[in-house]
């Protein structure tokens, strides 16, 4: 890896472990209620409005339903804005309703915190529905997480208590108090690099060049004229003018990032210079990504009573984070063997200083579009400021594999926390099952009973990512949106499924996806994916919660040092990964050993 690229993670790194510490102690005291008073002043009136008291606090039942029920609403509000938007103001480009099956989709997609999009969105959203619909639930579905995290880090804290918090204060004061102002505060960052930010109707401009393409030709119906083949007819255009979408991107763009959504205001996502104009704004916008999730960690250590538990589950995050960066970085400064038979110099030196640029934006480079692709992955985002079906076999592997991992190393907003304390319990089990010993974490006891959920919440997930792609692979509709047979298509499938199984919401972008077939599918991973893991991990707090807190003694493992990053990982790669093994052997190793059969 040249020195560049670890110049750069090594800024990333400090910069976001700098900011992410005093955002975590703010974290700690918004997960204990712990705010001034005049906060709480300004929330009275909507805990009445709501029929509800912060301090009423809330049985693992009570707090699942309330979080279930408010996200169905969530759906049925997305759903109905997208099916009616025709007629809804703030459309200046006249956008009809969305399609059921697509709406459908796209309603789960940003409830679950998913955000896949198989739109596009400069030509399906109106601006009343990328704000009101797409944008709110950007918000809702990240506090939604950060308060699952939040029941789960009361559950280890608590002292013998059968209940885990208020679920309508925790949405509130996460989205008041946390998500509004950081969100306003990037917002106008992205605004001073170049983010757009109107309500202005499409604007028609002159290009440079004269544009030439193909049109199909039609007939005088208006139907395009085949050939004796059947194939359409196509006959020589151009054009001098290119229409140009506006919208209020920069406003919707900080809360994709900061709420590790990842859905674009643009079919380009963060390669669009209305998303993403300038290095800066890149680089602060893979902060973003990664500020809350690390801050969490943080949070964790503080409230319960041992900071080095919040640097132990970091350090283990940090240090998977930066193998992967390690692997996919030289992946694609290498290059592609194959354009050696195109008569393209492949000797050693050209191939480190030009490398594999197809797909990525030149105002970011090889270094920074590797780095954000292992980010978004590792981190549930979705956002993509290149095109992953680009990347070489073994690099596009590492943000796959980055969501099969469950999405743990950082993760998504609380999504990441949840899911590696999860994987802490197993380990500590493990851990207990060698020595002999009941295991304990956090002091305490970890039973049968938070190992059937802690079972459930860990294997849910690959069962629908392997169950969906062979679904998808098997069926005529889900063989018919590959474009590129063979390894790659089936990688294509693959990686989607991961997707929306992990609620990423990245994709090869190489495959068709917004049929009925893939709507339909997407949408059921998705909704399993999300509430299928959080509501065992809402039952995992209640029966921690309940459990007196032991004391260390000298037959207790210690849960803070080295030993036991070193088992965490371990159960995370072990665990987490093994499932997908033989469906990746089939998908990217197999493409990559065509492309180099000498290896």
């Amino acid at each position: 890896m040249a020195s560049s690229a670890w110049g750069l993670l090594g800024l990333f790194l400090i910069t976001l472990f700098a900011a992410a510490w005093p955002l975590g102690l703010w974290l700690a005291r918004l997960c204990g209620g712990r705010l001034p008073r005049w906060m709480h002043a300004v929330e009275a009136p909507l805990y009445r409005l709501a029929g509800t008291a912060p301090e009423q606090s809330m049985r693992w039942t009570q707090y699942s339903l309330a979080l279930l029920a408010f996200n169905a609403l969530g759906v049925l509000a997305v759903y109905g804005i997208q099916r009616i938007q025709g007629m809804l103001p703030f459309n200046p480009a006249g956008m009809a309703a969305v399609s059921t099956d697509s709406a459908f989709n796209t309603a789960i997609s940003f409830v679950t915190n998913t955000n896949w999009q198989g739109y596009s969105g400069e030509s399906t959203m109106s601006y009343l529905t990328q704000m009101l619909a797409l944008a709110v639930q950007n918000f809702f579905s990240a506090a939604t997480g950060i308060a699952v995290v939040f029941a789960l880090i009361r559950g280890f804290a608590a002292r013998s208590t059968a209940v885990i918090g208020n679920f309508w204060a925790d949405i509130t004061r996460i989205t008041l108090w946390l998500l509004l102002p950081l969100s306003f505060v990037f917002a106008i960052f992205l605004v001073g690099q170049g983010v757009i930010q109107n309500l202005d109707a499409y604007k028609d401009v002159s290009t440079v060049e004269v544009t030439k393409f193909q049109n199909p030709k039609l007939d005088a119906a208006g139907q395009p004229v085949l050939d004796a083949k059947g194939v359409a007819v196509t006959e020589d255009a151009q054009t001098t003018t290119q229409t140009l979408p506006m919208g209020p991107v920069a406003s919707q763009e900080s809360i994709k990032m900061l709420g590790t959504n990842g859905g674009g205001f643009f079919n380009a996502n963060s390669a669009h210079p209305y998303e993403n104009p300038t290095a800066l704004a890149n680089f602060f916008q893979m902060l973003a990504i990664f500020l809350i999730p690390a801050a969490l960690c943080f949070a964790f250590g503080a409230e319960v009573g041992d900071k080095r538990q919040g640097w132990a589950v970091l350090s283990a995050m940090t240090l998977m984070f930066v193998i992967a960066v390690i692997a996919i970085t030289p992946a694609e400064q290498t290059g592609n063997p194959l354009l050696a038979a195109q008569g393209v110099d492949q000797s050693a030196s050209s191939l480190q200083s030009g490398g594999n640029m197809e797909g990525k934006e030149t105002r970011f480079g090889i270094n920074a579009t590797s780095l954000f692709a292992v980010i978004t992955t590792a981190a549930s985002c979705g956002a993509v400021n290149g095109m992953h079906d680009s990347l070489t076999p073994m690099g596009g592997m590492v943000p796959m594999v980055m969501m099969q991992l469950g999405e743990v190393v950082f993760g998504g907003v609380g999504t990441g926390l949840y899911g590696m304390l999860v994987f802490a319990i197993l380990a500590v089990f493990i851990a207990g099952l060698m020595i002999g010993r009941t295991p304990e974490y956090l002091g305490k006891k970890i039973e049968s009973h938070e190992m059937k959920l802690t079972s459930v919440a860990i294997l849910v997930t690959p069962i629908l990512v392997l169950v969906g792609t062979a679904i998808a692979v098997m069926s005529d509709a889900g063989k018919a949106g590959i474009a590129n047979p063979g390894a790659h298509g089936f990688s294509e499938i693959l990686y989607a499924l991961s997707s929306a199984g992990n609620n990423n919401g990245s994709a090869f972008a190489g495959l068709s996806v917004n049929t009925p077939f893939y709507n339909g599918l997407l949408a059921v991973v998705m909704w399993f994916g999300r509430f299928g893991v959080i509501v065992p991990v809402l039952a995992i707090a209640g029966a921690l919660a309940a459990k007196k807190r032991l004391p260390v003694t000298a037959g207790t493992l210690p849960t803070h040092g080295p030993l036991f990053v070193t088992l965490l990982i371990g159960t995370v790669l072990l665990v987490g990964l093994l499932n997908y093994v033989p469906a990746l052997a089939l998908g990217p190793m197999v493409e990559h050993l065509m492309l180099w059969p000498a290896h």
